[in-house]
C-alpha cells in the first residue's frame, strides 16, 4: 500500500512540474545571439517566434509596415564599440532593430535609439518613431527552399544574419 501511495505521489508531482513548466515556457522565447565583428562584441536580444504553418510575409508580418524584427518586445542590438552600418557611424550602445519587409522590393533594416520602449508600456513597433532612426539600410532578401521554423539571428564576421521562414538577410557591419 505504501509503495502504491509513493508511486501515485511521484506521478502527481511529475504532472504538476510538467504543468508549471508548460505554463512558463513562452510561445516566442527570448533568445540572444552574440559574437564579434571585426573585433567588436555584438549582441542581439530578440523574441523567437515559430512559423507554425502560418503565412509570415504579407500575412502575419505585413508588407510596408515597420516590424520589431522579432516577437513581443523590440529586438535590441548592442555594440560594445562604435561600428559602421550603411556608411553611417553607430556609436557604442544598445539600439532597437526594426525591419520593413516589402513584397517585391528591398527590405529596410533600421537601427533606432528606441530599444526599451516595451519596458515603459509600449509594445513592439507601435511606438516606433522614425525621427529616432540612426541608420536605415535597404537590403535584398534571399528566399530559400528550406524553412527556418524559428526566427534566428547570428553574429558573424561581416555582420548580423537573419533567418525566418524562407527569408534570409545579412546586415553588413564594419568596425570603426
Amino acid at each position: 500500500m505504501k509503495r502504491l501511495l509513493s508511486i501515485a505521489m511521484m506521478l502527481l508531482l511529475t504532472v504538476s512540474i510538467s504543468e508549471i513548466y508548460a505554463q512558463k515556457t513562452p510561445a516566442s522565447p527570448r533568445e540572444k545571439a552574440e559574437g564579434k565583428i571585426d573585433g567588436v562584441m555584438v549582441a542581439v536580444d530578440y523574441g523567437s517566434p515559430a512559423v507554425k504553418g502560418r503565412e509570415i510575409w504579407g500575412g502575419l508580418e505585413k508588407y510596408d509596415v515597420v516590424w520589431r524584427a522579432g516577437a513581443n518586445a523590440t529586438t535590441a542590438v548592442t555594440f560594445k564599440d562604435a561600428v559602421e552600418i550603411g556608411g553611417e557611424l553607430v556609436e557604442a550602445g544598445t539600439y532597437g532593430l526594426y525591419i520593413i519587409p516589402r513584397e517585391n522590393d528591398d527590405w529596410t533594416v533600421i537601427i533606432n535609439t528606441d530599444w526599451d520602449r516595451d519596458m515603459h508600456g509600449a509594445w513592439g513597433a507601435y511606438s516606433y518613431k522614425e525621427e529616432n532612426d540612426v541608420v536605415r539600410v535597404d537590403l535584398t532578401p534571399e528566399f530559400v527552399d528550406e524553412n527556418q521554423e524559428r526566427l534566428s539571428y547570428s553574429v558573424k564576421d561581416g555582420g548580423i544574419s537573419f533567418a525566418w521562414e524562407k527569408a534570409r538577410l545579412m546586415l553588413p557591419i564594419e568596425s570603426n
